[in-house]
């Protein structure tokens, strides 16, 4: 079942190397067949929180938080491509989480963590697991650790490696499968607050 994918990025510092992890899990997504919005911090020029979505009034919000929305609504799930910055998560990548709410709603995530030393960023996705579920996006049980980002891509995301596409299967499977789960589910409602 083609499924509509948010990768949502994390960093906006100069010279990330970050990105070719998201392009990486963002190619792997289409070759699944899947419809996938990568969601870049830098691209979207997300403001420093001042006003969350809903607190505009109904077609007054910013064009980019508008856009953004509108991808984080229709989607089926999403997937965080995230650093490790001092053991957390960058405050980029909180930021335009926070910006957002009711869209993430009953949807599943997958952790895709990433750094270019060792341990993959595996820091950043434990903060991540007590983050997403809060936020009604409950994350699956795999995560997805990508070390060495600066020399394991290239600039399109491929794999220089061969490791990462072979261990990105079993990740990208589990993630379907909680995505068609509570996709399926969502046609039925949801639970009242």
């Amino acid at each position: 079942m083609v499924l509509n994918i948010s990768v949502i990025f994390s960093s906006v510092r100069e010279g990330r190397n970050g990105i070719k992890a998201a392009k990486f899990v963002v190619n792997k997504l289409k070759e699944r067949g899947h419809k996938v919005d990568l969601i870049d911090p830098q691209v979207y020029k997300i403001p420093l929180l001042k006003k969350i979505y809903d607190d505009y009034p109904k077609g007054k919000a910013p064009k980019n938080l508008e856009d953004i929305h509108k991808i984080f609504d229709k989607s089926d799930g999403f997937i965080v491509v995230s650093a490790e910055y001092n053991h957390s998560i960058p405050p980029a990548l909180s930021n335009l989480i926070d910006h957002f709410g009711d869209e993430f709603c009953y949807k599943p995530s997958g952790i895709a963590c990433y750094s270019t030393g060792s341990f993959g960023g595996v820091r950043a996705a434990m903060q991540l697991r007590a983050l997403l579920p809060e936020i009604g996006m409950p994350s699956i049980p795999t995560i997805f650790p990508m070390s060495r980002v600066d020399t394991s891509f290239n600039d399109s995301g491929k794999d220089l490696t061969g490791d990462y596409d072979k261990r990105i299967i079993n990740f990208l499977d589990e993630f379907e499968w909680y995505t068609n789960a509570l996709k399926e589910a969502r046609k039925n409602g949801i639970p009242e607050e």
